[in-house]
């Protein structure tokens, strides 16, 4: 039985669970039996983790092999919920190109009221694109694709209201290539959601798009990159008991470690760089974090293209915490294997106690050694569990890191800012009790708090298996930084 002090921590995580899957419920419904296959491959790509880990809050463990037939099951399940959900899909499509079409034939125009229809009324208001290209703008617009009603004056540009017809990427790409004919490169169009929630269109000159590096800011890139060397061997000294920069003659042995923890940075970033490429997005040399106390927080990425859509977003935010979180539990993993009486760590059992990710895995794996006041481990062990911190930092939900940028690509902008406040509160109440969530706080008010641009089309969202693997990753961000309760540990045998 749970004590009276775990049992709201407890409580609150199964609320926080059951909320999670009502709330996607709630979003599926309107969308029908599409919504409602596409909620059940959330929950099945979720349901493995959510047993195992609440067996283990019950202080039930169970093996590698019970662990792999879960994650079978559930794939086959997921793939066949897939293939249904295709099935549904081109129902819907069919259905869907019918309507429009029948739709279409009502709505053509005579030949006496095509020639009063105006596809923009502009307001008498000063604005700044030039009336020719103005004029030119209003030319793209249509009834099969946005009907403009009214334009005003934004920034360098003008925002277009009116009625949105078609699908949302289908519409921006045939407004794009439009303008690009009629115009060249000279202006970005947009397709956002007004204050109102409605669509509208915006159009900015092309020499608001961002800018490339310069020279100095590449220099001061490269010198964060040689503070957080310095800082992941640093980190490893301390971690072996010893000031490297008071004993540098001990170097060597530091090199393990530190090395990891660059190996694992590494991965992260070319994982975001892989996928950037992919999309033909360019993106900014990484500005390192440097940090004593776990090597480094990460890095800060800037995109240097303007996105296409959200699911690029979502793809290229991805891709560095799963390369370097991929990294990092294969590291893990591998060490515990490799661990044993005489290996060259000696950690307290309460490190395990730390993460419930990290003490799960080391469960299962080590079983009673845990049981020892220290615990023989491989060096691995260690890198692996720093790079899965790091990684579950960057998953955070805020700002223009990694998981905000998740959040943003999936729920979108209000969502997103609702979360970095959040983040930011949570991380003041933890920053009492921990220094580092108080620098890594510091680090997103000052560094990262801002959401990212828009897309050029805001208005699509990422389909259901993105919204999945997102929240499996923001997921397993909280497994690996929720700690176990001492109570809770010492029923599982962990210290």
């Amino acid at each position: 039985m749970f004590t009276a002090s775990e049992t709201p921590i407890i409580a609150t995580i199964l609320l926080v669970a059951f909320g999670i899957l009502g709330w996607g419920f709630y979003r599926a419904r309107p969308y029908g039996k599409l919504g409602i296959f596409a909620w059940l491959q959330s929950v099945v790509l979720m349901a493995p983790w959510l047993v195992f880990f609440g067996l283990f809050a019950a202080g039930i463990y169970i093996n590698i092999v019970a662990i792999l037939l879960l994650l079978v099951v559930s794939t086959a399940i997921y793939i066949y919920l897939g293939r249904q959900l295709r099935a549904a899909g081109q129902d819907v499509i069919l259905r869907q190109r019918a309507t429009q079409k029948l739709a279409e034939q009502e709505s053509t125009p005579t030949a006496e009221t095509t020639s009063t229809v105006e596809p923009a009324q502009v307001k008498l208001e000063v604005l700044p694109i030039p009336e020719a290209d103005l004029n030119a703008i209003k030319g793209i617009f249509g009834l099969d694709t946005f009907f403009a009603t009214e334009t005003i004056a934004y920034q360098e540009g003008a925002i277009f209201k009116g009625n949105l017809r078609g699908e949302a990427q289908m519409v921006h790409n045939r407004l794009t290539a439009k303008l690009q004919e009629t115009l060249g490169d000279k202006y970005r169009l947009y397709l956002v959601e007004n204050t109102d929630e409605k669509p509208v269109v915006i159009v900015l000159p092309s020499r608001n798009d961002p800018r490339p590096m310069s020279v100095s800011q590449k220099v001061f890139a490269v010198i964060l990159l040689v503070s957080t060397v310095a800082t992941s061997l640093e980190a490893s000294g301390i971690l072996q008991g010893f000031d490297l920069f008071a004993n540098f003659a001990r170097l060597t042995e530091t090199l393990p470690i530190g090395l990891g923890i660059l190996v694992i940075l590494l991965a992260h970033e070319i994982g975001h760089w892989l996928l950037a490429r992919r999309h033909n997005i360019r993106l900014s040399w990484p500005y390192f974090l440097p940090a004593v106390q776990i090597g480094s927080f990460g890095a800060i990425t800037r995109f240097e293209s303007l996105l296409p859509n959200r699911k690029v977003l979502f793809d290229i935010a991805l891709a560095g915490p799963a390369a370097g979180g991929i990294v990092s539990v294969l590291m893990l993993i591998t060490g515990l294997l490799l661990s044993h009486q005489g290996s060259m760590f000696q950690l307290p059992n309460q490190f395990f106690q730390g993460s419930i990710l990290v003490g799960t895995l080391a469960r299962v794996v080590l079983g009673s050694a845990l049981q020892s006041p220290l615990v023989d481990v491989h060096p691995l062990v260690v890198i692996g569990w720093l790079g899965l911190v790091i990684t579950a930092l960057n998953l955070m939900p805020a700002g223009q890191l990694d998981g905000g940028r998740i959040v943003q690509a999936i729920y979108g902008r209000k969502t997103a800012g609702r979360t970095t406040f959040a983040t930011l509160i949570l991380l003041g109440l933890v920053a009492l009790g921990n220094p580092l969530a108080m620098y890594w706080a510091i680090v997103i008010l000052f560094l990262q708090r801002g959401l990212e641009r828009p897309s050029l089309n805001e208005i699509s969202e990422p389909d259901d298996a993105r919204a999945a693997l997102g929240l499996l990753a923001l997921f397993l961000m909280v497994a690996t930084l929720l700690p176990l309760t001492p109570g809770l540990a010492g029923r599982l045998g962990i210290g």
